[in-house]
C-alpha cells in the first residue's frame, strides 16, 4: 500500500510553483482554483516574497492547491496504485478532493474562508506555535499546563508542535524541558487550539448544506487516525479540526500497521516525508518538490 499525503501550513517557499507552470495545463488550473480561493494562486506562487506567503489566508489555499494539482497528475496515470490518502492540518481538504469527498474548487474555496478566518482570530490576540524536538513527553506536558500552551500538533519522531500566546513560548524557548530544542514556526497564530474557536463557526456555516460523496480511496484523519469510510463524516472532522489537535502521530501508526509499503509526499513536499523516515523505519519515502520528483514517485507506485 503507498500512501499519498498533502503537507500543512509551513511548507510553503517563494517561487515554488513556477516550475510546476511548464507543464501543460496547471496554470490554466490554478488560474481557475485562484477564482474559488479568492487568492491569486499564480502570483503568490511564483513572485512572492517569504513574508507576503506567510500570511496564513495566502498560504493555506496555496498549499493545497499545489497537492491538488501535483496529486491529480499522479491519479491521471497511476491513481489505481495509490492505497491510501491522508493529509496534514490543512491539507486534509487536499485529500479530501483527491479522494473525491469534495470537488477540488469546493476544496480550495472552503480553504480560502478557513484561511481569513483563522486570520482573523490570529489578530484578536498574540498567539503562534513553536515545534519542541525531544524531552520527556511528561515533562513537557507539566511545562505546558504551567504556561498555558497546548500541544496542537503530535507529530510523531520526538516532535510536537505547542501553541499559544507568544508571551508564554518565548518563556518555553528560554527555559526548555530537559532534553528538548524549541523552534519557533512561521505560522501567524495558535491554530488547532481554543484560540480559533471562532474560524470553527464560520467554516462549519460555509460547509453546511455542502454535497460530498463518500471516499473512492482509503482516507485517514488526523483526528485518531483512523480511516474514514464517509465524506459527510470526513467533511465534518475537517471543520472540527480548526480548533483540536492534529494527530499525525496516530496517522503514521495507523499507516505501519495497515502495511504501507512506501509513502509519497505531494508538493510542497518535505516536512511530513521526514516525519515518516524517522518514524517508520526503512519505509521508501518520496518528497515531490518540484516536476523532476515526479519520476521517483511513479517508479514507487509501479513497484507496489
Amino acid at each position: 500500500m503507498i500512501v499519498v499525503a498533502c503537507p500543512g501550513q509551513g511548507s510553503q517557499t517563494p517561487g515554488f510553483l513556477s516550475p510546476w507552470l511548464e507543464l501543460d495545463g496547471v496554470r490554466e488550473r490554478l488560474e481557475a482554483l485562484s477564482d474559488a480561493a479568492k487568492v491569486d494562486l499564480v502570483l503568490h506562487g511564483t513572485e512572492s516574497d517569504a513574508d507576503t506567503i506567510r500570511d496564513t489566508a495566502i498560504a493555506q489555499p496555496l498549499i493545497v492547491a499545489a497537492s491538488i494539482v501535483t496529486g491529480a497528475i499522479l491519479q491521471k496515470t497511476h491513481g489505481e496504485r495509490v492505497g491510501a490518502l491522508a493529509g496534514h492540518s490543512v491539507g486534509e481538504f487536499a485529500a479530501a478532493s483527491l479522494a473525491g469527498v469534495i470537488t477540488d474548487v469546493s476544496a480550495v474555496e472552503f480553504v480560502g474562508i478557513r484561511g481569513r478566518a483563522m486570520a482573523a482570530e490570529a489578530k484578536s490576540i498574540a498567539t503562534g506555535m513553536s515545534a519542541v524536538i525531544g524531552g520527556e513527553p511528561a515533562d513537557l506536558d507539566a511545562k505546558l499546563a504551567a504556561l498555558g500552551l497546548n500541544a496542537a500538533n503530535m507529530n510523531g519522531a520526538g516532535q510536537v508542535v505547542v501553541a499559544g500566546e507568544i508571551s508564554a513560548l518565548e518563556k518555553l524557548a528560554a527555559d526548555p524541558v530537559a532534553g528538548s530544542r524549541v523552534i519557533p514556526l512561521q505560522v501567524a497564530g495558535a491554530f488547532h487550539t481554543r484560540y480559533m474557536a471562532g474560524a470553527v463557526e464560520t467554516l462549519r456555516a460555509a460547509t453546511d448544506g455542502a454535497t460530498t460523496k463518500n471516499p473512492t480511496t482509503a482516507l485517514y484523519t488526523n483526528k485518531d487516525g483512523s480511516r474514514v469510510s464517509s465524506g459527510e463524516e470526513y467533511l465534518s472532522l475537517l471543520v472540527g479540526q480548526v480548533s483540536n489537535p492534529v494527530r499525525w502521530d496516530l496517522c503514521m501508526s495507523s499507516f505501519e500497521n495497515d502495511g504501507a509499503t512506501g509513502f509519497i509526499e505531494l508538493a510542497p513536499g518535505g516536512a511530513l516525508a521526514g516525519l515518516v523516515k524517522r518514524g517508520i523505519k526503512g519505509l521508501p519515502t518520496v518528497a515531490i518538490k518540484t516536476p523532476d520528483d515526479l519520476a521517483t514517485a511513479i517508479e514507487l507506485l509501479e513497484a507496489s
